[in-house]
């Protein structure tokens, strides 16, 4: 046996007999020996358990995941799809007695270790430790470029002294000793965040050694709430490292040295003075959350949509204004919900995710369609006016205005380019305002695009459908869906599923990324009229639909693959 630790055999232990356990039961959670394991292997009750050695027990036995509720003590064995919320026996009567989809535990937690939820932890740590060890790379040379500093007035402050007198001996020490304490003061801030990163780093590496063997050897169950449990510990990590990073300062070091040094003897009483500068850092320390929805994430795409399904979450209506036409939308990334209304008024309209009106963006035209660059920037189409904004999403500060020659209706972000639909194709353009090229014979009724990283769906108004090609035009294929009539909003979950909205047909179709399968999941019944704008949120899971020029509709987006 590997392993140092002895683990006695739980059988023999009830017959007071002590031997030692070769094999670990994940369902028992207790020890076997050789003779008690076959005993259970041939027992039906536990044949199907998961055994595994002992020395791969002692990779998870310290990891800590409980399997009680907080609130009331029982064993947690039921899971709320709606509210994705574990629950006990006594949570359920107590706050989930109306919920529909409220399943055991056994029965969810049968794929976790393919789960979406598992794969997204992993991506985390991972994002989340790449991050800091950019941070700590970033502070070991900023700590670099302060002794560069030091050196380099440490060396004009002692080209000085060769110039004067014995009289200025005592000035330079004073000067050197307050060089020294500041470069100190400065580096031990530097070694402040640089110990926190570093025990952040080791932390990380940490969970994701034991997230890999919690995969690899704990039961469905331990997956299950060990994914959740460490999930909520790494997204406190994350917060306490995003304070440290907002609260960090670079300093820049430099020396004054007095104009008037011929007059040092009689008039001067110091050497210069340490000039210390703050700037704000470059540490970039992105929520790998929101990065993990940027990027075409390397998740299995599903063959079969016909388990999709909708569960209303939220519906309102926009405030009442003078004229109001929704044409565009999207979730910023710290959840806000961003409409674009394309009239004279010239706004944008923020709400929450709950239906509440924080406030209205002033805008130069009259916005047709807005798309995410980052988690600081988005960009605004401008329809008939021909142009587009690239626009700070916090102060919502024009940055850059791009001018082009047709009409700049849907637009899509991916990967530092610009893709604008324009009625008559495709334009691509640089984050610099260069337009890169044109994807002419695409279509002649473009309003909708949404792209990934190697491919581009478009809805196309005239023709009446839907289209999928690469970034150079290509197309892949195309689907005419006789229930879909003037489609016009499109977007993409996770899984590349592809959603449209269709104005005149009053309904809501996903169409699989292969264009294989369509399925109808909202219709003119369900109380869709006239939809033009629809939007995914990436991290929450979360349809949005902007319909009949002034309402709003939240879904959750319930995907059991098999």
């Amino acid at each position: 046996m590997a392993t140092g630790k002895i683990i006695p055999c739980g059988p023999c232990n009830v017959d007071d007999v002590t031997k030692n356990a070769w094999r670990w039961c994940t369902s028992c959670e207790e020890g076997l020996c050789e003779d008690c394991e076959h005993v259970h292997r041939r027992s039906k009750a536990s044949r199907n358990h998961q055994v595994i050695s002992i020395e791969d027990y002692s990779k998870i036995e310290n990891i800590s995941i409980s399997q009680v509720c907080e609130h009331h003590a029982e064993n947690l064995e039921w899971f709320c799809k709606m509210h994705d919320e574990i629950l006990c026996v006594a949570c359920v009567p107590s706050k989930h007695k109306a919920c529909s989809d409220v399943v055991p535990i056994s029965e969810i937690s049968a794929k976790s270790r393919q789960s979406a939820s598992l794969f997204d932890l992993e991506e985390t740590i991972e994002g989340t430790l790449k991050n800091v060890t950019l941070c700590i790379k970033n502070r070991e040379s900023a700590t670099k470029e302060l002794e560069k500093q030091e050196m380099a007035v440490k060396s004009m402050v002692l080209q000085t002294r060769t110039k004067i007198n014995v009289h200025l001996d005592k000035l330079q020490e004073k000067l050197l000793h307050e060089l020294r304490s500041t470069s100190q003061t400065c580096k031990s801030k530097y070694m402040k965040i640089l110990r926190k990163l570093k025990s952040t780093e080791e932390m990380l590496t940490k969970l994701r050694e034991d997230t890999k063997h919690m995969k690899q050897f704990s039961s469905d169950i331990q997956v299950f709430l060990g994914t959740r449990q460490i999930n909520k510990r790494i997204t406190h990590e994350i917060e306490s490292i995003k304070n440290e990073i907002c609260s960090a300062k670079d300093y820049e070091l430099k020396v004054s040295i007095e104009s008037l040094i011929e007059k040092l003897s009689k008039d001067v009483e110091e050497f210069g003075k340490i000039i210390v500068s703050e700037s704000a850092t470059n540490l970039d320390f992105r929520d790998p959350k929101f990065d993990q929805a940027q990027i075409e994430m390397n998740v299995p795409t599903s063959r079969n949509i016909s388990d999709i399904k909708l569960q209303l979450i939220k519906s309102f209506q926009i405030k009442e204004t003078t004229e109001l036409k929704v044409t565009g939308c999207v979730i910023l990334p710290n959840g806000i919900l961003l409409l674009a209304n394309n009239t004279r008024e010239n706004k944008l309209i923020m709400y929450s995710d709950t239906g509440k009106h924080i406030r209205d963006i002033q805008v130069s035209g009259k916005p047709f369609d807005i798309a995410v660059i980052d988690l600081d920037r988005i960009v605004v189409t401008y329809g008939d006016e021909s142009y587009i904004e690239i626009m700070n999403s916090n102060t919502f500060n024009v940055e850059k205005k791009i001018s082009l020659q047709n009409s700049c209706l849907g637009i899509s972000h991916e990967d530092g380019k610009l893709f604008v639909a324009n009625g008559n194709g495709i334009q691509v353009i640089g984050l610099s305002g260069k337009e890169m090229k044109t994807l002419k014979e695409v279509s002649k009724g473009i309003f909708y695009i949404k792209s990934t990283r190697d491919k581009i769906f478009y809805t196309d108004f005239n023709t009446q459908k839907i289209h999928c090609c690469h970034l150079n035009g290509k197309e892949l294929w195309q689907r005419k869906i006789d229930s879909i009539v003037f489609p016009l909003g499109i977007t993409l979950d996770n899984y590349h599923n592809v959603y449209v909205v269709c104005y005149s047909s009053h309904n809501l179709t996903t169409i699989q990324p292969d264009g294989k399968d369509s399925k109808t999941l909202l219709a003119e019944s369900d109380g869709l009229m006239l939809p033009q704008t629809v939007c995914y949120d990436n991290v929450k899971g979360t349809l949005i639909i902007c319909s009949d020029g002034k309402n709003v509709a939240l879904y959750k987006v319930v995907q059991n693959f098999s």
